[in-house]
């Protein structure tokens, strides 16, 4: 999946500094979801611990949730509003 990010950002700017709120809030859902999996790995899957769901389907929802962030990436990039790049970075 790494491999292709190059092609499937279509923003304009790379910097985060300079992405918009979109980006932002889907690469903040990205590393939460990030440490939820690495968690729910280690745990035993059978038992109810997060909430009302068991780890299982906890662990299913966060891996969609994973690779939307990836495939919704055409998207959500170009749709996004970035901020003005300042002349010094062009």
């Amino acid at each position: 999946m790494f491999f292709f990010l190059p092609w499937l950002d279509r923003a304009k700017v790379r910097s985060i500094r300079y992405r918009g709120w979109m980006y932002k809030t889907m690469l903040m859902l990205f590393a939460v979801n990030f440490v939820m999996l690495g968690y729910l790995g280690t745990v035993n899957p059978g038992h109810v611990n997060l909430i009302w769901f068991k780890n299982v389907t906890w662990a299913q929802i966060g891996l969609v949730i994973y690779f939307a962030f990836f495939f919704l990436m055409p998207i959500y990039t170009k749709l996004d509003r970035n901020k003005p790049e300042p002349d010094r970075v062009r």
